[in-house]
């Protein structure tokens, strides 16, 4: 198959005399939080969420890429979730051009844009006011910035978070996320060496790509010995790549806080903690207590004054 990409163009791109608009810009690794805070805080002032997870933005494998459900985004818009054809390539250009248009269709609604997402290379590129085209390390990262942003980090200590996304894969895998690859598998016929490029990206589609290649009963898990070993050794690589994945995200938040980005960093590392050992009580304490209250402080600071 052939790559595919796309090229936006937006007028706006084009007006460097435009007011600055303000915008929130909410960052973290996979599965810490990002995406229940931006909800929370969307809930109660008047906003509308913008994904800025690359592989989000494709349609298909809603479980395998998280996309948050219908039913859990509390009558909150939101943009630019599943969208786009699955089997193209978007650029951190292309999402910049096409988030901005949104950004601003937003706030002619009188609404705050909310961006949220794990994709720091799409988030550079979306507010840096001098960003370099498709640059993959983040070198044109500057504080320099095209809307008036409030960048808030949701962090969540390593061992506590990779435990948490190691149970979140055997949650996935119970709850769909199986029968979900099996029939991408079946439709797209997906083999050893199929281009990567859109949703095939997703981290559980290489990972499950041997299983369904050895085993014909593609709707269902193979019960015999050696059908379980490869299932088993497919959701741990899942695992350890999801794992992985949050390090490295991490490690860029940590780079563009270097070059001036001012983020306000909320620690969910206890309400995670609480969520590991099921008192649900508890995690909502930490979560109101360490991320959300002052979270929404910050957010009023800026909704008032403009100030972050």
């Amino acid at each position: 198959m052939m790559m595919k990409s796309i090229r936006w163009t937006h007028h706006m791109e084009c007006n460097p005399n435009r007011p600055r608009l303000k915008v929130i810009v909410i960052m973290g690794a996979t599965g810490s939080g990002k995406t229940r805070l931006s909800i929370d805080i969307a809930t109660r002032f008047p906003s509308e969420i913008i994904n800025s997870d690359k592989i989000q933005l494709h349609q298909g494998l809603d479980i395998t890429t998280n996309k948050v459900p219908m039913q859990d985004r509390r009558g909150v818009p939101h943009h630019l979730f599943g969208e786009f054809d699955p089997n193209i390539d978007i650029s951190p250009s292309d999402y910049r051009s096409i988030a901005d248009s949104r950004i601003s269709e937003i706030h002619r609604r009188d609404k705050l844009p909310i961006v949220v997402g794990g994709s720091n290379s799409f988030i550079n590129a979306l507010v840096s006011a001098r960003y370099v085209a498709d640059d993959p390390d983040l070198c044109s990262a500057s504080a320099e910035f095209r809307y008036n942003c409030c960048f808030i980090w949701v962090d969540v200590a390593r061992e506590v978070l990779d435990e948490y996304l190691s149970r979140r894969v055997d949650e996935m895998l119970e709850s769909g996320m199986f029968e979900e690859l099996a029939a991408h598998f079946n439709s797209s016929g997906d083999t050893a060496g199929s281009c990567r490029v859109g949703i095939r990206k997703a981290i559980g589609v290489p990972e499950f790509e041997r299983y369904f290649k050895c085993f014909k009963g593609r709707g269902r898990l193979e019960e015999d010995s050696a059908g379980r070993v490869v299932y088993r050794e497919a959701a741990e690589e899942i695992k350890n790549n999801t794992c992985q994945l949050a390090e490295k995200q991490v490690g860029k938040i940590q780079r563009l806080r270097s070059t001036g980005w001012d983020m306000h960093r909320m620690n969910a590392t206890e309400s995670f903690r609480a969520v590991l050992a099921s008192d649900r009580d508890r995690f909502r304490d930490c979560w109101g207590k360490d991320v959300l209250e002052p979270s929404l402080k910050i957010v009023k600071r800026f909704v008032d004054d403009g100030d972050c």
